[in-house]
């Protein structure tokens, strides 16, 4: 599998995030505006949701930025792991934003005056459904692009967009409730929508933190490294494999058996070819350390 040039990577990821600030800029005001006119709590807290996508966006451009950054001498393995400390950023904000709405919602709810409550217009309905269509499209276009460059604070502002879009079919519930009498719906809505945006603030910390504190690789990808390593010529046994995940990187550590009667020359030869091989096969792997044990010992 053939790496991807950091440069081009960045150029991609700045691109996904210039497209994304413009369209939650747009879609924001349009649903701020729609909340205040039709008189619907719900649908300003999701506009409120997409305003934060803005500010999260920066954060990721920052993040993938001085990701980006070659290996200095203070800095050897090189700065990937910043990417994570965006994702963790992004976290945080997101679940001050869920708490934020939550709350509002909650009051209202408890304070028992339904009667009072706003009957959200039919624009309030209508800016939630242009939301869940344009921030379901973001989702999938960010997590593809993210997928694609293994950027784990690009793939956090997908779910970002996931998340929005979530928020809008709660809105679109609770506005709609509330429009065929039932105007508690429109807060309960804001609570909902708390909860989902809760979800993908622990599943993005989850993934960040994972980065951060070396992680191995998943079983599926270590055995796909063991059968590359296995079909090297010379390879007689691995005896010890190790994987770590540093930011959108992987870091390989494997000890392999051969012929002790080898040249050092030899040997050295057969440790490179597995070096190659698996940074060949593997795009994300940033360096493999190959050690090399006379059969036996």
């Amino acid at each position: 599998m053939k790496k991807t040039n950091p440069d081009a990577k960045t150029k991609l990821a700045m691109r996904v995030s210039v497209i994304s600030i413009i369209v939650n800029l747009v879609l924001s005001v349009f649903k701020l505006s729609a909340g205040l006119i039709a008189k619907s709590g719900a649908m300003i807290s999701d506009a409120v949701h997409s305003i934060s996508d803005v500010f999260s966006t920066f954060v990721v451009m920052i993040g993938i930025t001085l990701s980006a950054k070659k290996s200095d001498h203070e800095h050897p393995y090189g700065h990937e792991r910043l990417e994570c400390v965006a994702s963790i950023i992004l976290a945080v904000v997101l679940a001050v934003t869920g708490l934020g709405i939550g709350l509002t919602g909650i009051r209202k709810v408890a304070d028992g005056n339904y009667g009072n409550l706003e009957i959200p217009g039919i624009i309030a309905l209508i800016a939630s459904v242009v939301s869940i269509i344009t921030k379901e499209g973001m989702y999938w276009y960010t997590r593809a692009v993210a997928k694609k460059i293994n950027s784990g604070s690009l793939m956090a502002d997908a779910w970002h967009h996931r998340s929005d879009s979530l928020s809008s079919i709660g809105a679109f519930i609770g506005i709609l409730g509330a429009r065929m009498g039932f105007p508690v719906a429109d807060p309960v809505a804001s609570i909902v929508i708390c909860i989902f945006i809760e979800k993908a603030v622990v599943d993005i910390f989850k993934d960040a933190v994972d980065k951060m504190v070396d992680k191995s690789c998943s079983d599926k990808i270590v055995d796909n490294m063991k059968a590359v390593i296995s079909n090297q010529e010379g390879v007689e046994k691995i005896d010890d494999i190790k994987t770590r995940l540093f930011g959108s990187k992987i870091y390989v550590d494997v000890e392999i058996s051969t012929d002790g009667s080898k040249t050092l020359t030899e040997a050295h030869k057969i440790a490179e070819q597995v070096h190659n091989a698996i940074e060949k096969e593997f795009s994300d792997v940033k360096h493999c350390m190959v050690h090399v044990n006379p059969t036996g010992e």
